[in-house]
């Protein structure tokens, strides 16, 4: 069987197993945002995080996919424990946080996709993002939305949307 592209979903016959390749920027617990730079080949740190705001979750890219703001697809990942920046994780995506980004003049389009580390045990039964609880989804929602406070981007939360949404938002990016 030939292998797929890092950035296409992994189908297997007889299977709703639907699971495609991240890689980790930013591991959960951590204050700083690294972002992988293109140019170099390198992580580099991108900013710090507000004083007591911490990633919730493992925050990394989809390699080969162009979002609406140029960057990678945006990509958090409910995994039982951090990881590191750089590692490769396979996930089965479950849903999309659809948002506006506006700093100054300039305003975008930054979804963040959602999903689950397909080795995780303890979020191995979410399918869609409406099987997460609501006051988790919620508190995801505001942590986009407030650790860009500090450096005056107002990020506007437009919908959330499931599973199917998220992986016609990766064929789109592709």
């Amino acid at each position: 069987m030939a292998q797929q592209p890092k950035n296409s979903r992994s189908t297997r016959p007889g299977s709703a197993k639907n699971t495609i390749q991240i890689i980790v920027e930013t591991p959960s617990g951590s204050r700083n945002k690294y972002k992988y730079d293109q140019k170099t080949k390198r992580m580099k740190l991108s900013k710090v995080l507000p004083e007591g705001m911490i990633f919730p979750y493992d925050f990394g890219l989809i390699p080969g996919t162009k979002a609406e703001d140029g960057d990678p697809l945006d990509v958090l990942v409910l995994t039982d424990a951090p990881t590191f920046p750089g590692c490769e994780v396979e996930v089965r995506v479950i849903g999309v946080i659809k948002a506006n980004q506006k700093e100054g003049d300039k305003e975008n389009r930054n979804d963040r996709l959602i999903a689950v580390a397909e080795q995780s045990v303890l979020y191995a039964e979410i399918k869609d993002l409406g099987d997460l609880d609501f006051t988790l989804l919620k508190q995801i929602e505001e942590f986009f939305t407030n650790y860009q406070k500090v450096r005056n981007i107002e990020v506007t939360v437009l919908s959330r949307e499931g599973a199917e949404s998220a992986r016609q938002k990766i064929d789109e990016a592709a």
